[in-house]
Order: structure tokens, then sequence, then C-alpha cells
């Protein structure tokens, strides 16, 4: 296994690939194909340009755009000289992605222009245009939070000079568009910047990257409500998608249409990361749209379809299905959500999937836990997400941290390589989750079966599954809690036969409120990102709780 040890971090691998798949298709974006060699040469270009624009090794750069070649380029563009990357949702809302800016303290920024019939600048302008609290802040995560050197302002520029007041640290935002507002930057004029830096330079920043400096923050949600940010290294990575290339059996040639987002693991991971190791074609695909699935796997003949469950059961059911040629598949890989039976044994027969693979991860842990083996059987892929990946372990444990017996539940612990350093300077939080022994408490309740097949079965911090996305309730509860009229709410996951599980929201109203649940789920689109927004409302008198005040969801669970 190469991992850390070849390519030392995430800028050797992007070279190595460069060289050894040169002639081979990289990327594939409707009628763009670039080849390994041009995408070397693209990333490079993108290295130079944020060395043009200052950024040192350690600096936060963050990514806020769909799955598109210039997400791919200027985000290992910005790793490849040693910048931290801090991917942010596409969902997300103004106020939403200006707090994870705030915390990471990210200096520059590549934004989407206009995505969905939405202008990401116009968003983040109206979020953070003005400094303070009044910009939909929190007023703890202005200027002067890390230390002096850290916010130390690139050549030319002055503290709190950026285009944004409201995110002091932010000194550049670049939209990765041909037109850009005047206090922003247009993706050519900062390339442009880069010619003036050479090549060697690029590449001594490069080598200075090593398998422990930190790779990229992927920002998570607990039950607090607050994002917090899992701190990952380049040895982290390279050392975790190695495993699940090799586990997966991706290989050279593949074509591997990424519809996973590019700001999760899933997406960046098992996906980018993992095809620049074996030498796959990437496809990437801005929105899941079964139709535009159905003709980029027939037109590209892609060979790899990872995602949620409802991604391939959509695909599955289509009425045109059978229009369109899907013999190139080979290889499924899926999580997330429990797998029906039914669903694998479909990808086999009906479309002749040779392999079709379960996985379990979080953000905490690279993305990547437990996983299981081509050869596994069907009903071992459909009920369980697999074992422990080589040189990691995975243990239940009861209320005490004692270890139960296989087959009885318990918070599910993960030891090995792949356990984040921590959440980015958060102490508090991270020791809430790290043991003094290594172990990573992940909040999930499950089961390990005698063969250490792992079965996720609860979430201990209530967390639910939106068609892929994780939902937490804490954080839709603070931001519904924003609604004037609502006194108090909770949250819980229902089932949903498309989306595997959906938001209920249970609101308590204000003395006198007249609002309806349309009035309350209007508000909340246009506050939230869609797959947190609640799709059923209950109103009520008062919340169940405990002696100790929290709300006793199981009961709502009941109702």
């Amino acid at each position: 296994m190469r991992g850390d040890l070849e390519w030392g971090g995430v800028p050797g691998l992007v070279r190595w690939a460069a060289d050894r798949f040169a002639d081979r298709e990289a990327v594939v974006e409707g009628r763009t194909r670039v080849s390994y060699a041009e995408l070397g040469a693209r990333v490079e270009r993108a290295a130079a340009a944020c060395l043009a624009s200052g950024v040192r090794a350690g600096d936060r750069v963050a990514v806020w755009a769909p799955n598109t070649l210039d997400w791919i380029v200027c985000a290992l563009g910005a790793v490849s000289v040693g910048a931290v990357l801090v991917p942010l949702n596409t969902r997300f809302k103004g106020a939403e992605a200006a707090y994870v800016l705030a915390r990471s303290r990210a200096r520059l920024l590549f934004v989407t222009g206009t995505f969905l019939g939405t202008s990401y600048v116009a968003a983040l302008r109206r979020a953070a245009g003005e400094p303070g609290p009044g910009a939909g802040l929190d007023p703890l995560l202005g200027a002067g939070t890390g230390p002096a050197s850290d916010r130390a302002p690139v050549p030319g520029t002055v503290p709190g000079s950026g285009p944004l007041p409201g995110l002091p640290h932010l000194e550049q935002v670049v939209v990765l568009a041909d037109d850009a507002p005047a206090d922003f930057r247009t993706w050519k004029d900062f390339l442009a910047d880069g010619e003036a830096v050479g090549r060697e330079e690029v590449r001594r920043r490069g080598k200075s990257v090593s398998g422990g400096s930190p790779s990229d923050i992927i920002f998570t949600s607990g039950t607090t409500g607050r994002p917090k940010g899992a701190l990952i290294t380049h040895a982290q990575t390279l050392r975790g998608y190695e495993i699940w290339s090799d586990l997966a059996g991706l290989r050279e040639g593949d074509r591997y249409l990424i519809v996973n987002p590019f700001f999760h693991t899933f997406g960046y991971k098992a996906g980018i990361i993992a095809c620049l190791m074996r030498g796959a074609t990437m496809v990437p695909q801005p929105v899941f749209d079964v139709d535009t699935v159905l003709a980029n796997v027939a037109a590209e003949r892609v060979s790899v379809l990872p995602g949620p469950p409802t991604l391939h059961q959509s695909l599955l059911d289509h009425p045109a299905r059978d229009a369109y040629d899907l013999s190139a598949l080979r290889l499924v890989v899926t999580g997330a959500a429990v797998v029906p039976l039914r669903l694998v044994e479909r990808l086999r027969t009906e479309l002749g999937v040779d392999t079709v693979l379960t996985a379990y991860g979080l953000s905490e842990a690279s993305g990547i836990v437990t996983m299981c083996r081509r050869g596994d059987r069907p009903e071992v892929i459909a009920s369980t997400s697999g074992r422990a990946i080589p040189d990691t372990e995975v243990r239940v444990v009861d209320s005490a941290g004692a270890p139960v017996a296989p087959g009885s539940p318990g918070e599910v612990l993960v030891r090995g390589f792949n356990v984040m350093s921590g959440y980015f300077e958060d102490a508090a939080a991270t020791a809430e989750v790290l043991t003094p022994e290594g172990w990573l408490r992940t909040g999930d309740v499950g089961v390990l079966d005698a063969e250490g097949n792992l079965r996720i079965t609860d979430r201990i911090k209530d967390m639910f599954i939106v068609g892929g996305f994780n939902a937490y309730p804490a954080e839709i509860e603070q931001l519904l809690g924003l609604h004037p009229e609502v006194a108090d709410v909770a949250v819980i996951g229902v089932p949903d036969s498309r989306l595997g599980e959906v938001g209920r929201a249970y609101v308590v109203r204000r003395p006198h409120s007249a609002l309806t649940a349309d009035d309350l789920i209007t508000w909340s689109r246009r506050e939230m990102a869609n797959y947190k927004v609640p799709r059923t409302i209950a109103f009520v008198t008062t919340l169940p709780r405990n002696a100790s005040g929290k709300v006793v969801k199981g009961e709502l669970r009941g109702r």
C-alpha cells in the first residue's frame, strides 16, 4: 500500500497522478475533457495563484460551490500549497456559510456565482456585509479569536479590509465565474496573478507538506447545534482512501460518476482523492437528478456509481430506465441509511452490477470506519455496514464504557489512524468525544455480530439522514427558535419513502399567534438548507420534558 509513505501528502499524490496517468482522461464536464497531465497543470496554476495571493501553510481556504472541474482545481490548488481546505455545504444559506467562515477564520473563499437560481455572493453579502451580530454571526466569532500571527494580513491589506466587513479574517473572495462584484475577484483574474510565480516555487511549497500536516476541516454539527470542524491530516486522508480504493476494487480506467457532493468526504475523498490514486475518470454531477444520472451513465460508460440508497432506488424505479445503456456499471458503494436487501438484489440482477458494498463513517474518523468486503453475502451487505477497516478498532460499549456482547446494542467507539486530532480550536468539544485512550465516541448506537460486522441501529445524538444528508435536530431547533412566533420547539426524524427520513417539528406557539404550518415551512425554506426544513409541523401546547428539563423525544416518536 502506497499511502502517505510514497506521496507524502495530497500535493505529492496530484503530481504522481499527473505523471503516472498523464494521457488518461481525468475529468469530464460536458464537452470539456481534461487529461491527468492537464489537470496537474491546472492545479499547479491555481497553486501559484494561491501563493501570489499570500496563502501560507496552515491558512484556511474555503470552497462554496457545487461539483465542478473548477471545484477540483481550486481545492487541490489550495491544498497543494499547504492550505487547509474548508468545504462549505452548497445547501447552506448565507448565515450558515458565514458562521463556518468565521469559525474557521478562512482567509480565502472560492464561491460559485449563481447556482440553482441562487446568488451565493448576494446571500453571503446579506449575511456578512456588516460587522457584528447584526450580520447574523455569533458575536463570539469576530476578530481576535486566534493568535496574532494567524491574523496577519496578506501584503497590501490591513485587518478587516476584506470585501465582507462581518468577516474580518476573510481577505479575498474569488468568484468561479467570468463576472464578479467590484470588491470580489473573478477566477480568471485570480489565476492571472499566479503567472509570475515560478513552477519550482509551487513545487517547493508542495514538498514542504508532510503527512502530519492538516489537510482539511470538515464541519459537522452535534447535539449542541453548533457546527464543529473535524481536523484531518494528509496522512489520514491518503491512508484511509487507499484502503477504500482497495476494498472497493476501484481501478485504472474506471469512469466514476461523482454525484456525492464534494463538500462531503464521500464526494471529495472517496471521489476525487480515490480517483487520483487509481487513475479513474471523474464525471462530476452538480445536482442529483435521476434523468441526468441515467444520461451520464449511458453516454460516458460510467462504471462506478457510489451514493446513498435513494440514488440507486430512483435509478432502478425510473420508468425510462430501459432506454439507457447501463451495462458498464460494475461497482456501487452505498451507506448512510438502512439498505434494503431487495435493493442489493435488484442492482445485481436487473443492472448486472458485479460489486455492491455498504460502509459506515463519520467526519471525525476521516469519513471511513467500516466497510463490507467483495464476496460478502448479500444479506451481510444489506443488513450491516461491514467490518472495521485495517489498522482500526471498533467497539460497542454500554453507558459505563464496558464492552457489550455480540448482538447487544451500545454506543459505537472507534480507535485508529483515521480518528481526528480534534475539533478545530474547540478543546471542550474534543474532550467530550475523545477518550484519554484514543477512542472516538461516535454518538451512534450499533450492534456488532460475531464476525465483527457493524449494524447502526439508532443515533444517540438524534441525528437523522435526509436523502444522504445528515440533519441535526438541535441545529434545526435553534434556527426555528429564531422565528418570532415560536416559543418552544423539538424536532425528530420520521420515516419517508423517498428520502429515508425527514424532519417533523413539534412547535409551541407564542400566545395569540396565528402561525400556520405552511407559514413556518415557507419561512424555514428561506432560513435554512432544504434538507433541514421540517416536512411536517405539529402544534402542541407543551413539549414533554423530564425532571432535568430535557425534551423526551422518545415520547414524541411514540406519537
